[in-house]
């Protein structure tokens, strides 16, 4: 952004590729990425695993709580590993060729979130 930096969380389903929840934030705490869970977990209810890179959002105890108390499967990728998590480094296409960061953030040029 023109006027600093957002962060867009999304909970991805790796087999449809559906996005199941998101939340943009001005920062990178916990909050909104938890936010982003428990709209995934309401509406479509609970996975058997859950990926994330290592992001300090990711490995926060207020983030993996909610996990943790309903018995899902934790899964990292290693770090510096942007491939592990492929479905979600690409979902910002916004068609075939593009992403949504190049395409749309980045012309448009917007002040903030």
């Amino acid at each position: 952004m023109i006027n600093g930096l957002m962060y867009l969380c999304v909970v991805i389903d790796w087999h449809t590729r559906y996005i199941l929840g998101w939340r943009l934030s001005n920062t990178l705490l916990a909050d909104s990425c938890i936010d982003a869970l428990a709209d995934a977990f309401r509406q479509w209810g609970q996975p058997r695993i859950f990926n994330t890179d290592q992001g300090s959002q990711f490995i926060s105890k207020d983030f993996l709580k909610p996990l943790q108390d309903r018995q899902v499967a934790i899964s990292m990728d290693s770090k510096g590993r942007a491939l592990d998590n492929i479905f979600v480094e690409r979902f910002w296409p916004v068609r075939r060729c593009g992403t949504l960061k190049y395409e749309h953030v980045y012309l448009r040029g917007y002040g903030d979130g």
